[in-house]
């Protein structure tokens, strides 16, 4: 598997952006949360195998979408446009989700309805390229992220 913060940077998301992203959870948990200390589990859940391959799938859906390759009109169109009946982005990163607990599933729920930072950034832009699946993969990886330091709030403190 490519390496996958290249592959992130490429389609404009770094890890810091994620980290910002399992800040905004967990800060009001925690009263010095230092970033640094985020970088742990953020590396932890890119380093997962399959973490990799579901954001590896869904950047080649997007980048199959915006070249026109996906297949039906009617399903590109879909993706393209983001439609919100669409939930398949969101299955996907349920997926990466479900390997790190309930914590993770309710923090995906939240960070997808108030879209903070680079997720927000990446749901408004259909102009520069299609992001449908990757802001919902990058709000399930804070979301996996946050979970595992939630977990570990205990020996943290």
């Amino acid at each position: 598997m490519q390496n996958i913060e290249a592959l992130l940077l490429q389609r404009g998301v770094t890890k810091e952006d994620i980290i910002d992203c399992v800040y905004f959870l967990q800060a009001q948990y925690f009263d010095h949360l230092d970033k640094s200390r985020i970088t742990y589990y953020v590396d932890s859940v890119l380093n997962k195998r399959e973490v990799q391959q579901a954001i590896a799938t869904g950047i080649a859906i997007d980048m199959a979408t915006e070249a026109r390759a996906f297949g039906s009109d009617e399903l590109q169109e879909i993706i393209l446009n983001d439609e919100g009946l669409y939930g398949v982005d969101e299955v996907l990163a349920y997926g990466i989700c479900n390997l790190y607990g309930s914590i993770a599933l309710t923090n995906f729920g939240y960070i997808d309805k108030i879209k903070p930072g680079i997720i927000g950034k990446l749901n408004d832009d259909h102009t520069t390229q299609c992001n449908t699946f990757l802001d919902d993969i990058v709000g399930a990886v804070a979301a996996a992220a946050a979970s595992k330091l939630a977990h570990d709030r205990e020996n943290l403190v």
